[in-house]
């Protein structure tokens, strides 16, 4: 019931007005969206750079049905990539398929994404290509072995879910390819079939997948929040004389701000994926009725930072 209510909220116009305009709702927000526009994710870049914490940026929107809406956001990428250059930022951006026309036409998807990884390629800056919903996983990992990555190499790189039964499979290709992956759990809701039902089986599965990311991978990125994982993870690099530099932990922004600068401070990688837009408000809603057990990780989260101990 609350999954369909969140859903039905995301879609309402009406409502999504009024949040834009209420000011509690924009600053709750703001904790996890950084702005709606590029200057604003940019700084917000910027202040995590000057903590040593590297950022990721992401436009929201996703499952474009249009072509001049996939050449726009396309466009906007290159002014993201050429705004964090300009501000001595890394340069590194986070894009999903959808949002470039993916399901309109490929080649539109594929003359996008070029145009981004040229020019992310000129400032020596990557571009990870954003995992969906399990019903693209093999239609983006085709894209990305075939089209993207013979040409562009170091530059690109893609997403894999812990979640997914077949995840093992897929980490085992990629590394073999020495392509990058950025680890995460997965935040959709899918079948049992295609998906681990338990939160233990997803958590054994990430654990598994990590090692050998860790052993035999292509600079993973390792995105948990779980300080459980996190410490099994140190444990794990340390024992086996895995290197700080041959990896980076990866979270989101506004999340566990607390963790993200431990780990900074004990000599570790951190990358913070940073969401931001207009369209923040059905980002959030859909984040939360894909899993509304997310509900409860974010304000858990957000306690646990605020009270040191819990």
């Amino acid at each position: 019931m609350m999954r369909n209510a969140l859903l039905w909220l995301s879609e309402q116009q009406q409502v999504f007005n009024f949040v834009r305009r209420n000011g509690l709702a924009k600053q709750f927000a703001s904790r996890f969206v950084a702005g709606e526009t590029i200057p604003e994710a940019v700084a917000a870049a910027t202040a995590l750079q000057a903590k040593g914490i590297t950022a990721s940026l992401d436009l929201l929107g996703e499952s474009v049905t249009q072509a001049t809406e996939a050449e726009a956001a396309g466009a906007q990428y290159v002014q993201m990539v050429e705004a964090m250059a300009a501000a001595h930022d890394q340069v590194n951006v986070s894009v999903k398929l959808t949002q470039m026309g993916f399901d309109i036409d490929e080649d539109l998807c594929l003359r996008n994404m070029t145009r981004i990884l040229e020019r992310a390629a000129q400032h020596d800056g990557f571009v990870r290509i954003d995992m969906e919903g399990s019903d693209y996983t093999q239609r983006t990992l085709d894209f990305f072995a075939t089209r993207l990555f013979p040409r562009f190499g170091s530059h690109c790189g893609v997403v894999i879910q812990s979640c997914l039964r077949r995840s093992d499979a897929d980490i085992q290709r990629l590394i073999a390819m020495q392509a990058r992956v950025r680890l995460c759990k997965g935040a959709y809701l899918e079948p049992a079939d295609v998906a681990f039902p338990e939160k233990s089986e997803v958590d054994r599965a990430y654990v598994r997948l990590a090692e050998q990311l860790l052993e035999h991978g292509n600079y993973p990125g390792l995105a948990t929040h779980d300080e459980a994982i996190l410490g099994h993870v140190r444990k794990f690099a340390q024992r086996n004389g895995i290197g700080a530099e041959r990896f980076e932990f990866q979270m989101l922004y506004g999340v566990r701000r607390d963790l993200q600068e431990q780990l900074v401070q004990s000599g570790h990688r951190m990358r913070v994926y940073i969401p931001f837009g207009t369209q923040w408000y059905p980002y959030l809603m859909r984040r939360l009725a894909e899993r509304p057990a997310n509900i409860a990780f974010i304000l858990g989260n957000v306690v646990k930072e605020s009270v040191p101990g819990l």
